[in-house]
């Protein structure tokens, strides 16, 4: 390989990693007014700043919908869009027809957030054990956004002795969404290199 053409990988990488890290505030920024999370934490404050220059004008022209930020899952599908587009350039792949992209772009959406709750219910799993009863704004708004998942798996199993089993459910329907998410981006021809959130 010659070094224009690592450089040039190289470019695209940081290029993919910005728009994956963007996307992924875009759909917290979604996520936040979903929780109806406490838009006065510093990390909620962080998210809002830094999407509200292409969000603002967006909400000018898409209104929210049944209370979702419609606005917010627009500019997330145009991001994911782009960033698919731009790795299919890369690799010197012929474009799909837009309807493809659309729903690679969904899938790629929806695989992110099962992969955040992922993780975010993790987190909040170990930070339930070192740091019980914190006041730290990260774990705060972590619980904002894992109690609504967990509260009817917590009606299923309820706890038993002081034991919360009810996280072993969400993770099982969690793996099962991403078996059906791999499935279904394969079914439409989806290379999960393509998509962060796969």
């Amino acid at each position: 390989m010659s070094a224009l053409a690592e450089i040039s990988d190289y470019l695209l990488q940081l290029l993919q990693t910005a728009l994956n890290l963007f996307l992924l505030a875009v759909i917290l920024r979604f996520l936040l007014q979903t929780v109806r999370a406490d838009f006065y934490n510093p990390i909620s404050q962080f998210l809002v700043r830094i999407t509200n220059p292409l969000l603002k004008p967006m909400r000018g022209i898409i209104p929210g919908f049944g209370g979702l930020d419609t606005a917010a899952l627009t500019l997330a599908l145009a991001i994911q869009i782009l960033a698919i587009v731009l790795a299919l350039l890369f690799k010197g792949q012929a474009l799909p027809n837009i309807f493809l992209l659309v729903v690679w772009g969904v899938l790629g959406i929806v695989g992110m957030v099962v992969k955040f709750y992922f993780f975010a219910l993790l987190a909040t799993i170990i930070l339930s054990w070192v740091a019980a009863g914190s006041q730290n704004p990260a774990v705060a708004l972590l619980h904002r956004f894992t109690e609504p998942v967990m509260a009817p798996f917590r009606r299923i199993l309820p706890p038993m002795g002081g034991l919360d089993l009810s996280p072993i459910l969400v993770f099982v329907t969690i793996n099962i969404l991403q078996i059906l998410l791999l499935n279904a981006a394969n079914s439409v021809g989806l290379a999960p290199e393509f998509v962060f959130g796969l």
